[in-house]
């Protein structure tokens, strides 16, 4: 199991771990060994989010997220396989996180009379600059 949150821990058999090649710095290492990781989390098949959860969750991970409802992470940072199995876990519930927290409902407000005031005088102000520049005739070019 990995707790996420107190109230929301997701089995190991919901999230696959696929091994392959890293780039980067490492030597001979790197070429032999397969230490990056390919974290895969089925976010529609879960049975440790709720509805709600799963829509925030597929919203925040954006392009991450397959045509099949399920999430990628890759993690290729560390030489150890061990610690990018752990900065993709944690890349994972750190997204989950972040779904968990309910956004705060908009509280829909009006205009104060003071910023109405001042809004039509700036209009004013820039209606009588654009006043200004117009010809004697009052109208626009002679083109048309």
């Amino acid at each position: 199991m990995i707790r996420v949150t107190p109230t929301i821990s997701l089995p190991d058999d919901e999230v696959l771990l696929e091994f392959t090649r890293s780039s980067g710095p490492g030597g001979q290492h790197v070429n032999k060994t397969e230490t990056a990781v390919d974290l895969r989390f089925n976010i529609g098949t879960s049975s440790a989010l709720t509805d709600a959860i799963r829509r925030r969750l597929l919203k925040l991970a954006g392009n991450r997220v397959d045509q099949h409802g399920v999430l990628l992470i890759s993690a290729q940072s560390y030489r150890s396989q061990r610690r990018n199995i752990e900065e993709a876990t944690e890349r994972l519930c750190d997204l989950i996180r972040r779904a968990a927290v309910p956004p705060r409902p908009r509280r829909p407000t009006r205009p104060t009379k003071a910023s109405k005031e001042r809004r039509l005088t700036a209009k004013k102000v820039r209606g009588d600059t654009k006043r200004g520049r117009q010809g004697p005739a009052g109208g626009g070019s002679a083109d048309g």
